[in-house]
């Protein structure tokens, strides 16, 4: 299938520009994706500019951004709004018995796509995003970035989340399954364990994968151990990927893993071990991020050939936008979308 990368690893760059060592990765065969961060981001111009090369070296890959808002917004200023929190939306649906819940939904259909409209405008494909992790009080890593504690009211936003985004031409990333709400450990540092029998999990933080069924286009597993299921995170898990998400659940998109360089994906055998047992176990793309050396040790090693079902599936999700500097002010429903975030305390640094 023409279109699309068919490598299964993501990778990420250093900085501002593409170094030479950088382009020589991106050809590398095994590449299909590559996210990028804060550290690669000064101004709308300069992002276009990286997108640019980025795309000129290899025209079919897959450019992803963590994108959330609140704290987890890569890029900030110089073309782009700066988004609420998204427990900022649950607030609001408890604010009023009356109209909450409707206010909340308009405004996250609004988030999405202003999110997805910024992006795509400097040609990057697709933010991991929305967060369907459940609000338990006990995770500093998830916090705000949970829309709220009920399963009922994350599936609503989060389903009006996506809608802005597919109105704006972009796909959407749940994460991280089946949940890292309850667990106090964080995942980058530590490898948390989940306790809770597998009745608790399925009848909470799994309902909203469950419930957004088919409007789910990719979905993010956690680092996160679950006693009751497997010995092994969630991401490297066939018994959480394939029985439950794709079986149980009927999921048929993408599956991305987290960063294999966090502690909580940590593994005997190293890095290539990892991404095997991960892509082994139905994740479609595996991510390598802040470690250029293991990324190294990754593209030397592995051997796996990505199915035609997983390029199908990433296929969706590419947009190979041509960046370039599109006025979005031009956009109608962009500036209804502004309108509402700026009535909710948004702010935008679009040039008026």
């Amino acid at each position: 299938m023409s279109g699309v990368a068919r490598g299964a690893v993501m990778v990420d760059v250093a900085g501002l520009t593409l170094s030479a060592e950088e382009r020589r990765r991106l050809t590398h065969p095994q590449v299909g994706g590559l996210i990028l961060f804060a550290r690669n981001f000064t101004s709308r111009e300069q992002l276009i500019g990286l997108v640019d090369e980025i795309r000129a070296v290899r025209p079919e890959i897959l450019v992803a951004v963590d994108h959330e808002g609140g704290r987890v917004q890569r890029f900030r200023t110089h073309g782009f709004t700066a988004l609420p929190a998204m427990r900022a939306l649950g607030e609001l649906w408890d604010s009023d018995p009356a109209k909450g819940a409707i206010q909340a939904c308009a405004l996250a259909t609004a988030i999405g796509y202003v999110l997805a409209r910024e992006l795509l405008a400097c040609g990057i494909d697709l933010s991991f995003t929305p967060v369907l992790d459940l609000d338990y009080g006990l995770s500093a890593v998830i916090g705000d970035r949970a829309f709220h504690h009920d399963p009922r009211v994350v599936t609503l936003l989060a389903k009006s989340v996506n809608h802005g985004l597919l109105l704006a031409g972009m796909a959407n990333c749940g994460k991280h399954f089946p949940g890292h709400g309850y667990v106090v450990a964080d995942s980058h540092v530590a490898m948390p364990v989940d306790e809770r029998p597998l009745a608790q999990i399925l009848g909470s933080d799994v309902q909203p994968y469950e419930w957004l069924g088919s409007t789910l286009t990719a979905v993010m597993p956690a680092h996160v151990i679950y006693r009751a299921v497997d010995d092994r995170p969630a991401g490297f898990s066939r018994r959480w990927l394939q029985e439950i998400l794709r079986g149980k659940l009927g999921f048929g998109g993408v599956i991305f893993s987290d960063d294999l360089s966090m502690q909580g994906a940590q593994i005997e055998g190293g890095v290539c071990a990892a991404a095997h047992l991960a892509l082994a176990a139905g994740c479609d793309m595996v991510l390598v991020c802040n470690d250029a050396a293991r990324a190294e040790e990754l593209l030397a090693g592995l051997d796996w050939r990505t199915s035609q079902a997983s390029v199908a599936r990433l296929a969706r999700l590419y947009r190979g936008t041509k960046p370039g500097m599109i006025d979005l002010r031009q956009d109608e429903v962009y500036q209804v979308c502004m309108g509402q975030l700026r009535e909710h305390g948004g702010r935008s640094s679009l040039k008026r």
